[in-house]
């Protein structure tokens, strides 16, 4: 099992300012948390060596993009034994943006994302639904997202 990390007021600080833009230079963080920037710098690379922090990403308007219709597709196998061979497959369709192996009324949630209702349409007949282990599916679009937050450090 893994160890939670054990973080301190000033790990919490640094982590908050970087998930909110990690673009934040050391130096300005060292005035903010009245440490020096190498002490950011150390907290930093403790924090990456621990696994916590895992990399930085940018972050997309897809609607910039022309990515319109948002969706959930909750999916049912034919055996829990497919779900390697169904998650492979998945993970070739492009408009599949997330993916997670669940318990309850589907074996795995998908995040979709396209341009149109009628790629979608296209997407879950010519593309989703043809994948063999796929037994049905059910699709929730997506009309807002109106809280999107990391976890609190």
């Amino acid at each position: 099992m893994n160890e939670i990390a054990k973080l301190d007021d000033l790990d919490r600080q640094i982590l908050q300012t970087l998930m909110g833009d990690a673009k934040v230079p050391y130096a300005e963080m060292g005035k903010r948390f009245s440490v020096s920037p190498a002490t950011v710098h150390v907290r930093v690379e403790k924090m990456k060596t621990a696994g916590i922090i895992t990399g930085t990403e940018v972050l997309v308007n897809t609607k910039a993009l022309g990515y319109d219709v948002c969706c959930f597709i909750g999916i049912n196998l034919y055996a829990a034994r497919d779900y390697h061979s169904a998650i492979e497959k998945l993970q070739q369709l492009d408009e599949v943006v997330e993916a997670y192996y669940t318990t309850g009324a589907y074996n795995i949630f998908v995040k979709l994302m396209c341009r149109s209702i009628e790629e979608l349409q296209y997407v879950l007949i010519d593309k989703l639904q043809a994948i063999d282990e796929v037994q049905s599916t059910e699709t929730l679009i997506s009309l807002q997202n109106p809280i999107k937050r990391n976890v609190t450090p």
